[in-house]
């Protein structure tokens, strides 16, 4: 479900595009290194080498700028897979948010942005539509093997694809536990599991 354009991926725009682009990557590499309480405007149009007052206007707070952040990550992520099985789907939704959070990069400006969420009201927003954009794509794989009759009629698609990378997120937050193929697999199973015997079903 998460993932992220990489570093120095260069996007076709005008000058706002471009001014954008810079900054945006300049606030990712900030909460990457140094997390969200080192997202200072002033600092970021520095290093951006954008002026300072473009931010200041465009932006107006770390929040904002966080929040942009998410909003940019929602808008390049990858499209779902398309497998024609309901496990193999949900074990490469799985894996995706594995690969995503265990990636050295990845990984730390997601943990950021998450605690960037949990001290401004607009990065939350943010985050909760990014998590949005993610599910509703991967929810057609769901849609799909309903159609198919792999999963009840009535089975909630967003709340399938929900329950694959809760159990991700929690070891990752919360537990400690390895975020490996194997724990993956095992969301996957769990979900599906739960899809078939009729949890999310309407």
């Amino acid at each position: 479900m998460a993932d992220v354009p990489p570093r120095g991926a260069v996007r076709p725009g005008g000058r706002t595009a471009r001014v954008r682009e810079s900054v945006l990557r300049a606030a990712a590499d900030t909460l990457v290194e140094k997390g969200f309480d080192a997202l200072d405007l002033a600092e970021i149009a520095r290093v951006a080498e954008v002026g300072k007052t473009t931010v200041y206007r465009r932006w107006g707070s770390p929040g904002a700028l966080a929040a942009d952040l998410l909003d940019d990550m929602a808008a390049q992520s990858l499209p779902r897979s398309r497998t024609g099985n309901v496990r193999d789907d949900l074990r490469e939704n799985a894996r995706l948010v594995v690969r995503t959070l265990t990636d050295p990069r990845q990984g730390r400006l997601f943990k950021a942005l998450i605690a960037a969420s949990l001290c401004d009201e607009q990065a939350a927003l943010a985050l909760r539509r990014f998590y949005a954009v993610r599910i509703d794509e991967w929810a057609g794989c769901v849609a799909d093997a309903v159609e198919r009759g792999e999963l009840p009629s009535g089975t909630d698609p967003r709340r399938v694809i929900a329950g694959v990378s809760a159990p991700l997120y929690y070891a990752l937050l919360n537990t400690g536990e390895p975020l490996d193929e194997a724990a993956a697999d095992r969301a996957a199973e769990t979900a599906l599991a739960a899809a078939r015997a009729g949890v999310w079903a309407e």
